[in-house]
Parts: C-alpha cells; structure tokens; sequence
C-alpha cells in the first residue's frame, strides 16, 4: 500500500470511528433525556391527581370529572391508578390501557417513594405520597409516543448524516492527500528514472522548505556526489585503459617481430603465439572497458539522423572480414513507414558497435556459423532482430544476461569476457532503445532490437 493511501485510510477512519462514537453518544444521551423527561411528566401527572384526592374530601364522578379535567398535558394511552394506606384502588381513570400491578409493587414504593419501569411498550411510574393522616401511591402508565417519534427522526438522521459525511470525508481525504503528495509522485517519477546515463538529474526545490523540499536537497547533496564519484571512477578506467594500451601494443609488435624472425624455432613460436593470443584477448578486454567508460560522455556528440540499414550492412561488412566463414540471411519486411523508421537519431560509431557485438555474439555461439537478421515494424516502430541455432540459455542466465562479466553455459569452450551485451545495452539506452532476449523454440536465440521515436 503506498503512502497516500495509507495516511489517506488511517485519516479517513479515525474520522469514521469518531464521527461514529458522536452520533452513538448523542443518541444515547437524548434517549436518556427522553426517558427523564417523561419520568417527569409522569410524576407530575400523578403527584396531581394526588393533590386534587387530598383536597376534595368525597369521592364521586363530579371528582373524576375535575381530575380528567385537569390533566392539562394529555398523554397517549393514560392510566392512572391511586391506592389508599390500605392499598384499596380509590382511584382508576377512565382509560382503557392496564397496569399490571401488585401489592409487593406498592410495599416497595412505601420503602423507595418512587419507581420507574418499562412494560412491553408502556413505561409505568409509582409515586408514594405521605400526607398528616393518610398515605396515597399512585401507579401511572402512558406511552411516550411523541418522544419515541423523535428519537427515531434522531436516529435516522444520525445514520443519514453518518453516512454521507464518512463517504464525503473518504473522498475528500483521497482527494487531498493525493493533491498534497503530488511532489513526492513527481520526485519517485525523476527517481524511478534516473541511471548511469543521466546521473545529472536533479529534483526541484522550491523556497517552500516543507519536508518534501528538504529531502529533494538531500537528495540533490547526494546525487552530486554519486555523479563526482562515478566520473571520478569512469575518468581513471579510461586512463588506465588508454594508458595499457600503449605497452600493450608495444608487446604485440615485439611478440610478432620475434615470431616473423628466421631464427626462432618452432617450439618458441608456439610458446609466443600462446603469449600472442592472450595479449590480443586482454587487448580486447581493455578496448570493452574503454568503449564502457566513455559511453555516457559521448551521449551528446554525433546526434545525428543515420539509416540503420547502412549501418548495419557496415557492421555485417566488417564481421564478414574477421569472420569469413560467417554466414548471414537478411530478410526485410516492406512497409509503408520504413524509410522513415530507418533514419534514427544517434552517434554514428556507436550504433555500429553495438550491432557489431549482437552478431559477433550470434557467430561466436551459433552450432552452425549462420544467423538470420531481420528488419521489420512493430506498431511503427523499427525492430531488428538476430537468430541463430544453438545452445540457449537458462532462465538464471537470461535475467544476467546484461551484467558486465556475465558468460552462460554455452559459453565454455570460447573466448570471451562477458561485456559484449553489456556494452550493446548501454547504447541501446542511450539511445532511447532496448533489447531483449527471447527462445524461439528448443535451440533457437533470438535478440530483438526495437529503436522508440
């Protein structure tokens, strides 16, 4: 999970998880309030039925007239009970709703003065009320229509609003934390493709000083130093290999005068021829190293349109001559976009190098000394490509195949130093090109060079 959408989660839920104790709190709260709310009510109701019982001394229709005319605030499905000391029921209102009671429940209020319960859907209140000579309880039951009605609008629209405010935060936060990590996806993007080609990539600063532009200073600090120490090194590779080659030379010249010379024999010619080959091959060595080190520095010289197709019948001219018994099948597709897909833009020497490389590679490690190299279009782009029969490679090898000094299994028995394919890559990069390796059946290599405009 990336970074935004894990602060943008975690933002999302801890306002979710709040909001939603909020609402639970409010509800509970308001459901309390309702309950003593009409807990009041109902003491009021009853401690004046009381009242009007105390003051009117007989008991007859005109008093229950005058005690239902005075129930001032009407409550739904009302009835009121009111006992004597002698829990005799004096009282009863002329609804049709029951009480369920007991004696006990009476005994209780005398000991308690008051109760409240819940009954199914009605909610009874019990008052005691002690006077000088008589004592009265009354049991009074309503529902709370009109309250529950209220509390169910407030829990709907508790669930309403907590459903559309988390879904606007969730979007909100999305939408906010995304906007303000827009720089770090810009930064992770110049990151993700910065490689040895272009170590002079730097990331933009502004004055803001947050984080983000504190890290891109960072992080500019050290790309300065990667790039001083990568020239540094490349700089003393190319010294170096310049440097051996003179006395290298020298040592070929001496080794050959010496083998041209009448006088030696047969058996120092064989020793020398040996001492020949490996100055050539550590020749060779040196020459890979110095193409390697200087690469990147000629990445700006020469950028000029050139045909691939002149600059592959160059390199396939200059292998014909080292390798004479080398035979090569050229195919071309027509296209209508191909005249055009040939002119790339690039240094003339290096191109030819790397094409050079991919068909010395497919002489060296042919079973038959023969290649097929073909140029085509794929989705208008220029693809060349180089197969022959032979030995291939493991899944292992395929993944190294580009590394410096990297030689498969088919290798044993040729010379060689692994940078050959490294080297094709580095220009191919350069180039704003790739290629790729691929087994066309049981022997068959191919390697597939496709040029992006």
């Amino acid at each position: 999970m990336t970074l935004k959408n894990r602060i943008s989660l975690l933002v999302s839920l801890l306002f979710t998880i709040l909001f939603g104790l909020a609402s639970t709190v409010i509800f509970v709260l308001y459901s309390n309030y309702r309950k003593e709310e009409f807990r009041d009510r109902l003491e009021i109701k009853a401690l004046s039925n009381i009242k009007l019982l105390v003051n009117v001394k007989q008991i007859d229709n005109q008093l229950l007239k005058i005690i239902d005319q005075n129930s001032i605030n009407k409550l739904y499905d009302e009835k009121t009970l009111v006992f004597d000391s002698n829990y005799k029921l004096i009282y009863s209102s002329i609804d049709d709703a029951k009480i369920n009671w007991s004696v006990d429940d009476l005994k209780y209020l005398k000991k308690n003065k008051t109760f409240f319960k819940q009954q199914g859907d009605y909610e009874v209140y019990g008052v005691f009320y002690d006077t000088n000579d008589k004592d009265f309880y009354a049991l009074i039951s309503a529902t709370d229509d009109y309250g529950k009605k209220k509390l169910l609008f407030l829990r709907y629209t508790l669930i309403i609003s907590y459903i559309f405010f988390t879904t606007i935060c969730w979007l909100l936060t999305s939408f906010t934390i995304k906007k303000a990590l827009n720089p770090l996806d810009a930064f992770h993007q110049k990151i993700k493709n910065i490689n040895e080609n272009n170590l002079d990539t730097r990331i933009e600063s502004k004055s803001t000083k947050n984080e983000i532009d504190l890290i891109a200073d960072e992080f500019n600090f050290m790309m300065d130093r990667i790039e001083i120490s990568y020239q540094k090194q490349k700089e003393f590779t190319a010294h170096a290999s310049h440097e051996l080659r003179t006395p290298l030379s020298r040592i070929t010249s001496q080794i050959e005068n010496t083998i041209n010379d009448p006088e030696s024999t047969s058996k120092s010619k064989s020793f020398l021829n040996t001492i020949l080959s490996d100055v050539n091959n550590l020749s060779e060595l040196i020459n890979s190293l110095l193409i390697l080190s200087k690469i990147d520095t000629r990445k700006t010289d020469d950028l000029e349109l050139h045909r691939m197709d002149e600059i592959l019948f160059s390199a396939i001219e200059k292998i014909n001559k080292n390798f004479p018994d080398f035979i090569i099948h050229f195919e071309i597709e027509e296209s209508d976009n191909l005249d055009t897909a040939l002119e790339i833009s690039g240094n003339k020497s290096l191109l030819e190098i790397a094409v050079s490389n991919i068909l010395k590679n497919a002489y060296t490690y042919s079973d038959n000394k023969q290649a097929i190299v073909k140029i085509s279009m794929e989705e208008d782009q220029l693809c060349i490509s180089v197969s022959n029969s032979g030995k291939t490679l493991s899944d292992l090898e395929q993944k190294n195949l580009f590394r410096p000094f990297m030689r498969g299994e088919n290798s044993k028995g040729t010379m060689g130093f692994g940078l050959g394919l490294r080297i094709v890559n580095r220009i191919l990069n350069l180039h704003n090109s790739s290629i790729t390796y691929s087994i066309t059946n049981s022997n068959m290599n191919l390697f597939r060079v496709v040029f992006r405009k």
